[in-house]
């Protein structure tokens, strides 16, 4: 079993010293409120005051991508460079569902979940019980194999993909072909998985997932089993990361082999870095940031790379809490 001894000190008991401890990242339950209602109105409205639904849409998969992998990085300490084998998966799975077993859009979502839930768990017992850079290099070692796979597997399309997938209609009713019907579902699908992450990183179980981050031994010394804990913490994440992959496969109706390049691993955790690892909204602010680059600047080919990879440097450098950190340290410091 997970838990631990019931005699067992709580999490709690794990962390370090007060005096010793940085300020927390993450805002209090009212501030976190305040901060998710007002994000949620600008969503809704954003449509009507002339922002592209499309362009919405494609944020808000990367932004719950980004929660799903900060989850692991940002409260676990493991960094994995083969997300988007889950990502692309998922994309994979709910487009094949779509199109070749006529499911409907909600059931084709669950499938692609499924599916990156389960590549996850086998994946996660294979990695897991390695740290650092040796955990890193397996999860890409697979992502690798499984790239390969979708290259060469007859039912994904090779290089053209899977594409012409039907939206269809959500629960039989909401006709996803309307942008702005689809919109919505996808903003829904969007809080719905962020206020899960924030309950999962607020739970016991995520107070558990810290302190094994801060000090492994000191936790496994106190009877938790870290590896089965890292292990459902990496599953959850997979199974996110899966729900945002299949979204976006149902929203541009494609799935192809860009979801599972090792490029896409790279740019989410860009887009965690400079939000703010560790943070809740650090990952959100992220994505919107770097979406909102290649988007603006397409224009200018190749050198949206460049570009992208100045402004890292530069928050790397300058912010190295990453946008939304520094701005809760600064809070912080002010409120002392």
């Amino acid at each position: 079993m997970v838990a631990p001894d019931p005699a067992t000190p709580g999490p709690a008991a794990l962390e370090p010293p007060a005096g010793g401890a940085p300020p927390a990242a993450d805002p209090p339950s009212r501030a976190f409120a305040i901060a998710t209602a007002a994000m949620v109105v600008a969503l809704v409205a954003a449509p009507h005051v002339g922002v592209y639904p499309v362009f919405l849409m494609k944020a808000l998969c990367f932004a719950l991508f980004a929660c799903a992998f900060n989850l692991l990085v940002g409260y676990v300490g493991l960094l994995s460079f083969g997300h988007a084998m889950f990502f692309g998966t998922a994309g994979y799975v709910s487009a094949y569902a779509a199109k070749v077993w006529g499911l409907s859009p909600e059931l084709a979502i669950l499938a692609g979940t499924v599916a990156s839930t389960l590549l996850g768990l086998v994946s996660g017992v294979l990695a897991i019980r390695r740290q650092g850079i040796y955990f890193a290099m397996i999860t890409l070692a697979i992502a690798q194999m499984m790239f390969f796979f979708y290259l060469q597997a007859p039912f994904t399309g090779g290089e053209d993909g899977i594409q012409s997938v039907p939206r269809g209609r959500l629960l039989g009713v909401v006709d996803l072909a309307n942008p702005l019907a689809m919109y919505y579902v996808v903003l829904a699908i969007f809080v719905a998985g962020f206020l899960a992450i924030r309950r999962i990183i607020h739970s016991p179980f995520g107070q558990v997932l810290k302190a094994i981050r801060e000090n492994e031994p000191r936790a496994v010394s106190l009877g938790y089993d870290a590896d089965r804990y890292k292990l459902v913490a990496f599953v959850l994440s997979a199974a996110l990361s899966g729900v945002a992959g299949a979204t976006k496969a149902i929203v541009f109706q494609l799935a192809s082999l860009t979801d599972v390049q090792w490029q896409m691993s790279g740019e989410v955790v860009l887009m965690t870095l400079l939000g703010g690892m560790g943070t809740i909204f650090g990952p959100v602010v992220g994505a919107f940031t770097i979406i909102s680059l290649e988007h603006y600047l397409a224009d200018r080919g190749q050198w949206v790379t460049v570009i992208t990879g100045a402004i890292f440097v530069v928050c790397v450098l300058a912010f190295r809490r990453g946008i939304v950190g520094e701005i809760a340290a600064a809070w912080a410091k002010r409120g002392r």
